[in-house]
């Protein structure tokens, strides 16, 4: 099923639901020359190439950021720059028009997108996640079709998959099966052109995947994400109603030694890291600009810029930043790596897995500790004024408190104790 979408590719704004968002939406037009610009330089063929790319896009969307956040409208217009920018066919097969690019490449992507707009960073983060569902529980028929689809109409994906909640039903009804329930989150549904589902089999403990069309009756946004931070996600519950529309055949269920999961633990990671990176460089300008130097000292400095103590904050911040993204580059090669070698035959052991997620783990605690101490911590170098609603510095510390209480990080720090002590692998679950 074809969504309606212009010769970008982009779908029209709104919603299938009677309960749209009263705040309203962006409007795609507004970026027509960033549209056009984007539409007549090729896609990036090289990883430095798609990290310049994010770096752009990232500027553009930095510049409104805080008056974007504040108006809270379903963010229409920014997805679309990220599909004009070409971020959301990343991964996809080049021979359908993809970038071709590998993990270690997206996780690196991401990051750069966060520093300019955290919200928009996990847009693109989950939406990477979701688009790859096919390549991990999918037949390669499947998988295919699905990429095909997603690449050749510049689709983007969201995705009704919370495993705290209760799971979505699964009945049979003969020729097809029906998904219904209720998901409390749905990250970036609002905003996508499909839609994937995750549900149990009726009496048995079997999940199944399935991607559907976003537009359609079955599916019903109740457009109530209005948490302190990432505010633009929209993350907010969705009914699913029985018999939705597929877009393809339901996919299969995800095998025990499967690395899907710590690549979703991945993306959280590089999305705290980069947050904080786009907080680091947004205080320090500041600084550099408007913060005051404290006259009451034996020796007194010109300027903030100048005030010793500020300056070796900031080099403080900055060295735990740039160990936590050299941490992060380890680990997104391991994950490219596995996906690599091993997806063809999708033979990886448990031991293999659980060596890998060990490794996310490691990065997952770093980079919580990390963006939480830089964000609230860049106040105190940047001064009282920094404090103003008008400034925006309060943004960066909203969206990392928001995102890293996901899952609680002392449990990958236990994980990683009993990894250390004992030599044991975690069981795979959705989070770990």
């Amino acid at each position: 099923m074809a969504t309606d979408r212009d010769a970008n590719g982009h779908s029209e704004g709104g919603t299938n639901t009677v309960l749209g968002n009263p705040k309203g939406s962006t409007d795609p037009s507004v970026y027509n020359e960033h549209h056009k610009n984007f539409s007549e330089a090729p896609l990036p063929s090289k990883p430095d190439a798609w990290i310049q790319r994010a770096v752009q896009l990232a500027a553009i969307l930095s510049k409104d950021a805080v008056v974007r956040e504040k108006e809270n409208k379903s963010p229409f217009a920014e997805v679309s720059l990220l599909k004009s920018a070409g971020l959301t066919r990343l991964l996809g097969p080049i021979k359908y028009g993809g970038g071709g690019q590998s993990w270690d490449v997206a996780y690196k992507v991401i990051r750069e997108i966060v520093k300019g707009d955290g919200s928009l960073g996990q847009l693109l983060g989950y939406h990477l996640l979701w688009s790859w569902t096919s390549a991990v529980v999918g037949t390669d028929e499947q998988n295919e079709r699905t990429q095909k689809a997603i690449i050749e109409n510049n689709y983007f994906v969201g995705g009704a998959v919370n495993p705290r909640d209760n799971d979505l039903k699964i009945a049979d009804r003969g020729d097809h099966i029906v998904f219904s329930g209720f998901k409390h989150f749905n990250t970036g549904g609002v905003v996508s052109d499909l839609t994937v589902l995750e549900g149990v089999y009726e009496d048995t403990d079997k999940h199944i995947f399935a991607l559907v069309p976003t537009k359609q009756p079955a599916i019903q946004f109740l457009h109530n994400w209005d948490n302190v931070g990432l505010r633009l996600t929209e993350s907010g519950s969705v009914n699913i109603d029985p018999d939705p529309e597929y877009f393809n055949n339901p996919l299969g269920d995800a095998a025990s030694s499967n690395p899907f999961s710590i690549s979703i633990q991945l993306v959280f990671s590089n999305l705290y890291i980069g947050i904080a990176l786009g907080a680091l460089d947004f205080a320090s300008d500041y600084t550099a600009k408007s913060t005051r130097s404290w006259p009451y000292t034996p020796h007194p400095v010109a300027n903030g810029a100048e005030e010793p103590y500020i300056l070796q904050r900031y080099g403080s911040f900055f060295a735990h930043l740039r160990a936590a993204e050299a941490l992060a580059d380890v680990a997104g090669l391991k994950i490219a790596a596995i996906y690599k070698d091993r997806s063809e035959k999708r033979d990886i052991t448990a031991a293999e897995r659980g060596e890998v997620a060990e490794w996310v783990a490691s990065v997952k605690v770093v980079a919580t500790d990390t963006a939480l101490r830089v964000t609230s911590g860049v106040f105190e170098v940047a001064g009282a004024r920094a404090t103003a609603s008008k400034v925006g510095l309060d943004r960066f510390w909203r969206d990392v408190r928001t995102h890293t209480l996901h899952d609680p990080v002392a449990y990958k720090e236990q994980e990683l104790g009993r990894y250390v002590v004992k030599g044991e692998v975690p069981e795979p679950t959705w989070y770990t």
